[in-house]
């Protein structure tokens, strides 16, 4: 089996299952990719639920972004590209002036340098995690009834 083939499936599987989480939501997870990567890079800046209160907000220039409207503020769908392409550091916000939101994509390309033994491309392991955030984002999403 030719190894970048066996990268895709790997990959494509991981983003299976992250999607998978919302259509079994009813069952317990245990195990939350998205949840643990969002409460450890992004609650201390846009809180807990996403609402742009966390315990940050006082030293930053700029308040937070209030993440559960993203999707209302978009016609009622999730804007997953421009999510992607903001947490990557690949959408600038010119209007929005100097950038404080660290930029995830360079992070983790940084921490996937540095995991000893690891044969996956960095790349990958990048799309995995930004994924699996975005993915929970949208589940802290405020829905019309």
């Amino acid at each position: 089996m030719h190894k970048g083939t066996s990268l895709a499936a790997t990959v494509a599987g991981f983003v299976l299952a992250m999607f998978s989480g919302t259509l079994l939501a009813q069952q317990p997870q245990p195990f939350d990719v998205g949840r643990i990567e969002y409460e450890s890079n992004c609650a201390v800046c846009h809180g807990l639920e996403g609402k742009g209160d966390g315990p940050y907000r006082p030293f930053l220039t700029k308040t937070p972004a209030n993440l559960t409207g993203l999707a209302k503020a978009n016609g009622g769908v999730f804007p997953v590209q421009r999510m992607y392409e903001l947490i990557d550091g690949r959408l600038e916000v010119a209007a929005h002036g100097p950038r404080e939101m660290p930029i995830w994509g360079n992070e983790y390309r940084a921490q996937a340098a540095t995991q000893p033994g690891i044969t996956y491309q960095p790349e990958a392991y990048v799309r995995a995690r930004i994924i699996a955030l975005i993915e929970y984002l949208n589940r802290l999403q405020v829905r019309s009834l």
